[in-house]
């Protein structure tokens, strides 16, 4: 599997290839009945496809990413950008503050940090560039700060986590929430202190007499996103949706916003059909990579990589470590998605003892996203690159930039692993009061 990947083969062939194969050899080797092992990896294949893919908790990926690109479409993520840079007007940076802010309530909505990535880039960067900020500062609040979106609820990869690890997405949702607040605060709290020590990083823009009012436009979606962040985790915290079922409501509320804010059915159809590409090979790699995952229980090479874990002397700390270095190594070469499925089904039972298994959700999700940011493979990084319409920026700006983001990150991280219950008290919470 990791020849195929390194040789450039798409990682769900890889995946889905190396199953099957190893299942043939499994089951049809020993007795040199190869047709057998043939038949039973072909109709494994078949079961994963229709038992796996059919559950309707894998139709809150595709759902929440719909809400997203209605949202991007319809232009409330720049409104949303808008508003908040007015009501920041006192704090050093505010530009980049704004755009942390306006990430994290993004991220509260659509749960897509690529798309955040893209979205601010063309928003948030030209208006930094034109009042004198830094190049790399301006990229490394665009880059570090989309982040939030797979840390603050709702979140595709807490999805993907849940589904892999069997782990309930509410709780999942709901353990985010705080951590995902703390390292917003701490961008935050950074740009505002690297802005008064170095206010060639951060001129303080002085626009207040030549500001147009807010429009009615700008005023509406702010209201707009800030009913939908209400109805979807409320409706999830509230007991009222399922994650499933909230994606659905909170893409309608979404498609009718983009609506009353001037797309036409024409917009409809576009986003229905992007989300549709983006989506097609998420759901193969996720259903490649439980073909994997089964082969790999079936050969018990998930138990002996837990045994070999368990015999070293590392200790907790130790295994913690080493996972750790794991992530954002992988972080370099693949996307956060792959990483999971890689390594979910190996590295949750093996914590099961030495870490609560929601805190480590949070946990791994942060130190995966931090990968995304590691040069010399950040897909954040890249995309940041792509998206923004300055094409003398340079990858390393945008790696320079990140750092404190990064740094911060892995601060978070600590505090989690110091004391999971940053992550698990508002589940908890929730449960109790139900």
């Amino acid at each position: 599997m990791l020849a195929g990947i390194l040789a450039g083969i798409h990682i769900g062939f890889a995946f889905g290839v190396t199953a099957f194969l190893g299942n043939v050899i499994l089951f049809g080797g020993i007795d040199g009945e190869w047709s057998d092992g043939f038949d039973i990896a072909l109709k494994g294949t078949g079961s994963v496809a229709y038992e796996y893919l059919r559950s309707e908790v894998f139709a809150a990926i595709p759902l929440f990413m719909l809400l997203g690109d209605f949202v991007k479409r319809s232009g409330a993520a720049r409104d949303l950008y808008i508003l908040i840079n007015r009501g920041l007007r006192a704090i050093p940076g505010r530009l980049a503050v704004a755009t942390v802010a306006g990430n994290a309530v993004f991220a509260a909505v659509t749960g897509v940090s690529l798309a955040a990535a893209a979205a601010f880039s063309r928003i948030a960067y030209p208006q930094m560039r034109e009042h004198g900020y830094k190049r790399s500062f301006a990229l490394g609040s665009v880059a570090g700060s989309a982040c939030l979106g797979m840390i603050i609820p709702p979140s595709v990869l807490l999805i993907v986590w849940g589904i892999i690890a069997e782990q309930s997405i509410a709780k999942l949702f709901m353990a985010g929430a705080v951590p995902g607040m703390i390292l917003a605060m701490l961008f935050i709290i950074y740009i505002a202190v690297a802005a008064i020590l170095k206010p060639e990083l951060a001129p303080q823009t002085r626009l207040d007499k030549t500001e147009e009012p807010l429009s009615v436009r700008e005023v509406f979606s702010g209201i707009g996103i800030a009913l939908l962040i209400v109805l979807v985790m409320g409706g999830i915290w509230g007991g009222l949706f399922t994650p499933t079922e909230a994606g659905g409501v909170g893409s309608v509320a979404a498609m009718l916003l983009g609506l009353l804010k001037g797309m036409r059915l024409k917009d409809v159809g576009g986003t229905l059909l992007d989300v549709g590409k983006a989506i097609a090979p998420i759901m193969f790699l996720l259903l490649t990579a439980n073909m994997f995952a089964k082969f790999m229980e079936a050969a018990g090479l998930s138990e002996l990589i837990r045994a070999t874990f368990l015999a070293t002397d590392f200790g907790a700390i130790g295994v913690i470590l080493i996972i750790v270095a794991i992530w954002l190594l992988l972080g370099m070469v693949l996307d956060s998605i792959s990483i999971i499925l890689i390594t979910v089904p190996i590295f949750v039972p093996l914590t099961a003892g030495i870490f609560d298994p929601i805190a480590f959700a949070i946990f791994g999700i942060l130190a995966i996203e931090a990968g995304l940011l590691t040069p010399p493979f950040g897909l954040l990084v890249y995309t940041v690159k792509g998206t923004v319409e300055d094409k003398s920026v340079r990858l390393g700006e945008i790696f320079r930039g990140s750092v404190p983001y990064w740094m911060l990150m892995l601060v978070v991280m600590l505090l989690i692993w110091i004391v999971p219950e940053v992550a698990t008290w508002l589940p908890e919470q929730m449960i109790t009061k139900r």
